[in-house]
């Protein structure tokens, strides 16, 4: 029986992950996203054109790949029907290629608004919200109130609809929020009707069929470990499970399926939204890394927080994920720095110096400890390892050293041809 290969992120979302699924989907015969919703915005870029898939799992644009959007996800069907309108002129096979779960949780048009009530009524403790009712929805889930995709086949499905959005009116009633609800459901009804022509299934069976059978399957994740329900910097994180344990729970898939864990990582650190993020640059190095490397959310087009990369925390992603791979993103956007800075250790409050992700690290006064290497000032090459600057190699290994896990890949650019591959070595 084959293998399910897991791919996430390691730091707090963005780190590159639609790329690289798009970039080893040739080597798979099934993509499965497994958490996460349209809150994700996987990019992906290549023959000039920029893509942005949200809910769609990102090897969509490999002919010979099945995508499979898993139980763990959940599910917008408005946003879902815009997402596939905009592929249409691609000429893609997406109602071929594309499974859906049943068991994936619906959003509703109520958990968009109940997503803009609760962050308003937070004020300046607001967690950072995308606004597309990602935590209402798993709200509901998790509170056996959810309505999952297979209910829209139910003869009974707009009593069930009426019933739910009828307890999110009492809530919305308490707070000030304006919409036109006859529009909103029959938007909202229509892209049911819509996603009724794709295959539903029921994944789980489907996915381990494909194991039995021999095919390769990578689970992709959305977000990233570091804003993991259970063990992100709490309560400024997202609403599931994150880590790779999330894949077995999203997908159905026993744990001794697992085989390679991929991580994926800046070469430095940003954030989007609010929480901690010790090695934060709110400075005029922090706007040249922003702009260099075009840090704006491609879900909520926010600028994104930049700050030099934070081993500690990279350490924690590895040490919960089972990381066997990492993926080296952005590498070029430091080209344009002569001192790079690596926080190897934190200083707490009271002094003390610890590699460790502490509890409190949201209330936690935290100083990083940075080694300062030398910069490659240079333009990166697309191919050909042995042409990567003395520098950046040397940066590379610092990293290497320090977190006890190869970098197989190092990203020099947006595009899926500016892709390095490196020797695989244990170190």
């Amino acid at each position: 029986m084959s293998k399910v290969d897991v791919l996430l992120g390691l730091q707090w979302g963005d780190e590159g992950k639609g790329k690289i699924v798009d970039v080893l989907a040739p080597k798979y015969d099934v993509v499965a996203r497994f958490q996460g919703g349209p809150n994700a915005g996987h990019t992906l870029e290549f023959d000039g054109i920029k893509h942005v898939l949200h809910q769609i799992p990102s090897g969509i644009f490999r002919e010979k790949t099945r995508n499979v959007i898993g139980n763990g996800v959940v599910l917008d069907p408005v946003i879902f029907k815009a997402e596939i309108e905009k592929l249409a002129k691609y000429n893609l096979n997406v109602k071929q290629n594309l499974f859906i779960s049943k068991k994936a949780t619906l959003i509703l048009p109520t958990h968009r608004l109940l997503d803009a009530a609760y962050e308003k009524a937070k004020g300046d403790a607001k967690i950072g919200s995308t606004l597309k009712g990602i935590g209402p929805t798993y709200q509901d889930k998790i509170g056996r109130q959810g309505l999952r995709v297979g209910d829209i086949l139910s003869a009974d499905f707009g009593s069930r609809l009426k019933k739910l959005t009828d307890i999110h009116f009492k809530i919305l009633k308490d707070h000030d929020v304006a919409f036109n609800w006859n529009e909103l459901e029959a938007q909202f009804l229509d892209a049911t009707n819509f996603l009724k022509e794709f295959k539903l299934i029921e994944s789980e069976y489907f996915l381990n069929q494909e194991l039995k059978n021999g095919s390769s399957i990578l689970a992709e994740g959305a977000q990233g470990a570091l804003l993991d329900i259970d063990f992100g910097s709490y309560p400024f994180v997202t609403s599931s499970n994150t880590v790779t344990a999330g894949a077995c729970t999203g997908l159905g898939i026993a744990p001794r399926h697992i085989g390679e864990v991929y991580g994926i990582f800046k070469a430095y650190s940003t954030r989007v939204g609010s929480g901690p993020f010790p090695t934060e640059l709110n400075n005029d190095e922090g706007e040249r890394m922003r702009k260099e490397g075009n840090e704006f959310g491609s879900t909520t087009g926010r600028p994104r927080r930049c700050g030099w990369i934070d081993l500690p925390s990279l350490k924690y992603s590895i040490m919960i994920n089972g990381v066997t791979q990492l993926l080296m993103m952005k590498a070029d956007v430091l080209n344009i720095f002569p001192t790079i800075k690596i926080c190897t250790a934190y200083q707490l409050e009271d002094g003390t110096i610890t590699e460790v992700v502490p509890y409190e690290i949201v209330n936690e006064k935290i100083i990083p400890i940075y080694t300062e290497v030398k910069g490659w000032n240079t333009s990166l090459p697309s191919t050909a390892e042995g042409s990567l600057p003395s520098e950046l190699n040397d940066y590379i290994k610092f990293l290497e050293s320090r977190l006890n896990v190869p970098i197989t890949l190092v990203s020099t650019g947006p595009d899926r041809t500016q892709t390095i591959h490196r020797t695989l070595e244990k170190v």
